[in-house]
C-alpha cells in the first residue's frame, strides 16, 4: 500500500480534528513524534513527555523540512508552516497514525491480551491454536513481533502509535487473518492503541508490578480496564480469568497459606462489564467459570485435564509445566471458543505448544534447569509453588529485581524466594542506573524472618553438604549461574528467574549482550569437562 500523500484534513478528521481549509490540502509524506526523524513533507506531532517535551523541538523539526505541525501550544511567534493546535497529541497520535497506515487493523480480527503475568504464553498458545484453525497469525509482544516471513525483535511489550500501525500494515498486506497483542497497562495508559478496535481481549490476572508508574493497584486496574471499556467493539468478547486459590507450599511441602492473588480482580473486571453491559462475557478458570479445567493432573512433563465448556467437553493434554499454565490454558481455550472454533482444533492447538521461550523453559541437557521470566511477587510464587511439589532433593532458585523500577517488590520477592526455596541466590538483573548492591540489600531484607540463613562462605564450599535454608549473594550474574549449575546435584531442581528470552543485561556502563540460557548451557558444558 502506498502510505505517502494523505491530506492532512483526512488524518485529523480519523481523530475527530479540523483545521481552516488551506492547512487542510497539505499533502503529507511521512508521521512522526520525533524531531531526529522529521523529512521533507512530514506531519511533526509535538509530544509532552516526561523526560522531553516535542514543543522544544518545532523549530528544529520546520528547519528540517516538516510541512506542518500539531502542538498543543499556540507558537509565541508566527512560524514558517501551519501549525495545528489541538487539546491533546498523544491522544490524536494513534488516530492520524491509523489513518496514514489506511486504518491496517479494520482488515483483521484483533485481538488484545492484558494482565500482569501470562500475556506472552497466552499469545504463544492462541497463535498455535489458530494455525491449527487454518487462520494466519501475526503476533505482537514482549519476546518479538512475527507473521509469516518475519520474525523482528522489539524494545516495548506494545510498541507506540507509528510502529504500531506501521506492522499491522506489514501483517495485513502478507495476508494476516488475525493479529494477537500484548497490551500493556503502559500502552493504555499513554493511548498507544487509539485507532485500534479489538474484536476479543482476554484478561489474564493481575498482581504487583510496575507501581513506579501506577500510583497504586487500583490506578493500575483502572488502567487494564481502559481495554475492555475503551477499545473493544461493541460486537466484541471478553474473556476473564477468575482467580483461583491454588496450593502453596513451604520448603517442606507444607501447605501454606496463599495470599498471591490478593483481590479477585477478574471478578471485578466481569462485574464491571456486567454493568456496563458493553460486550459479551466468557470467564474462565480452574474450577470455575464456562470454560473450566477439572480434575488436573501436574508432573514435570506437563498438564492433563478436563476442560468443560458450553460447547462440549474435551481433554487437554500439554507439555507446559503447573497450575497457573493451566489457567492461560483454559483462557486460550475460551478465546477460541470465542473465536468460533472447534473444540477439537483447540485441543490440537494447544497440545503441539511444546515450549515458549524463557517461560518456565526446562533446558534439554543435564540437571533440571528452568529458565523463566518471572519478575514479580505473583509470577515467582506461581513458578516456585509449581516446582515445589516436584523437587527430589532442593529447589534452587537464581534471581534478581530490575533498577530504576518498584522498589517495594525487592522485599516482596525475597520474602516468595526464602519461604519457597531451598537455596537461594540474590543476582543482578538489569539494575540500570541504581547501585546493584542497594538493589540486592533491598531483596536481602525480605528474607528476614525466612527459615534461611546466608551463606558467607560461598555455594562452592556447600556443595558437599547438600546444605538446605541458606541463601548466597552472588552480584555478577553469569558468575551466580556458574556456580549454581556447579553447586546442584541429582534430585535438584535450578530455576533461574528475572530476564527469561531476554538477551541482554543494562547497567550503569549501558547495554551488552546477556542470555540466562546460554550461560546454563555454558556452565553445564564446564561442569561435563570437569568430570
Amino acid at each position: 500500500m502506498n502510505n505517502t500523500g494523505k491530506r492532512l484534513a483526512f488524518l485529523l478528521e480519523a481523530a475527530g480534528l479540523s483545521c481552516d481549509r488551506e492547512a487542510g490540502r497539505i499533502l503529507v509524506d511521512s508521521v512522526t513524534a520525533d524531531s531526529r526523524e522529521v523529512e521533507p513533507g512530514c506531519l511533526f506531532i509535538a509530544l509532552s513527555g516526561a523526560v522531553h517535551n516535542g514543543h522544544d523541538y518545532i523549530r528544529e523539526a520546520i528547519g528540517k523540512g516538516c510541512a506542518v505541525v500539531l502542538s498543543e501550544k499556540e507558537p509565541a511567534s508566527p512560524l514558517e508552516v501551519p501549525v495545528v493546535t489541538v487539546p491533546d497529541t498523544r491522544e490524536a497520535l494513534g488516530y492520524i497514525a491509523a489513518a496514514f497506515y489506511g486504518f491496517p487493523a479494520e482488515e483483521a480480527v484483533m485481538i488484545g491480551i492484558t494482565g500482569t503475568n501470562g500475556k506472552t504464553t497466552s499469545g504463544w498458545l492462541l497463535e498455535s491454536v489458530l494455525k491449527k484453525a487454518g487462520c494466519i497469525p501475526g503476533v505482537i509482544g514482549t519476546v518479538n513481533v512475527r507473521f509469516p516471513g518475519e520474525e523482528r525483535h522489539g524494545q516495548l511489550t506494545t510498541p507506540g502509535p507509528l510502529e504500531l500501525q506501521k506492522i499491522l500494515r506489514e501483517m495485513v498486506d502478507r495476508g494476516v487473518s488475525h493479529v494477537v497483542m500484548e497490551v500493556s497497562s503502559h500502552a493504555l495508559q499513554q493511548k498507544r492503541v487509539n485507532g485500534l478496535n479489538f474484536d476479543l481481549a482476554l484478561f489474564t490476572n493481575l498482581s504487583r508490578d510496575h507501581l513506579d508508574y501506577h500510583p497504586d493497584m487500583d490506578a493500575y486496574f483502572e488502567a487494564k480496564k481502559k481495554l475492555f471499556s475503551r477499545y473493544l467493539k461493541s460486537s466484541g468478547t471478553a474473556v476473564i480469568h477468575l482467580e483461583t486459590g491454588f496450593s502453596v507450599f513451604g520448603r517442606n511441602d507444607e501447605l501454606v497459606e496463599n495470599n498471591s492473588t490478593g483481590s479477585r480482580w477478574g471478578e471485578k473486571l466481569s462485574v464491571f462489564l456486567e454493568e456496563l453491559n458493553c460486550c459479551r462475557i466468557i470467564t474462565c478458570g480452574i474450577g470455575r467459570g464456562e470454560v473450566q479445567a477439572v480434575n488436573p493432573d501436574y508432573s514435570l512433563n506437563g498438564i492433563r485435564a478436563k476442560i468443560i465448556t458450553p460447547e462440549g467437553v474435551f481433554y487437554l493434554e500439554s507439555s507446559l509445566v503447573g497450575e497457573f499454565n493451566l489457567t492461560n490454558l483454559t483462557g486460550v481455550a475460551g478465546c477460541g471458543f470465542a473465536l468460533g472454533l472447534s473444540a477439537e482444533g483447540i485441543r490440537l492447538g494447544l497440545k503441539e505448544l511444546k515450549t515458549i521461550p524463557g517461560r518456565l523453559e526446562r533446558l534439554d541437557e543435564g540437571p533440571l534447569i528452568f529458565i523463566d521470566y518471572a519478575h514479580t511477587p505473583d509470577a515467582l510464587e506461581h513458578v516456585l509453588t509449581t516446582l515445589r511439589p516436584l523437587v527430589e532433593k532442593r529447589l534452587i532458585v537464581v534471581f534478581g529485581c530490575g533498577g530504576d523500577r518498584d522498589k517495594g517488590k525487592r522485599p516482596l520477592m525475597g520474602e516468595v524466594a526464602g519461604r519457597l526455596g531451598d537455596v537461594i541466590v540474590l543476582t543482578s538483573d538489569n539494575p540500570r542506573s541504581e547501585d546493584p548492591e542497594n538493589i540486592l540489600e533491598d531483596i536481602e531484607k525480605g528474607l528476614s524472618g525466612q527459615p534461611v540463613h546466608r551463606a558467607d562462605c560461598g555455594l562452592t564450599y556447600l556443595r558437599v553438604q547438600s546444605e538446605k535454608g541458606v541463601y548466597s549473594i552472588v552480584q555478577d550474574r553469569g558468575r551466580a549461574i556458574k556456580e549454581v549449575i556447579a553447586f546442584s546435584q541429582p534430585g535438584d531442581v535450578v530455576v533461574i528467574c528475572g530476564k527469561g528470552h531476554e538477551s541482554y543485561q543494562t547497567g550503569r556502563l549501558g547495554t551488552v549482550f546477556f542470555n540466562d540460557r546460554l550461560e546454563a548451557i555454558r556452565a553445564l558444558n564446564r561442569v561435563d569437562q570437569t568430570c
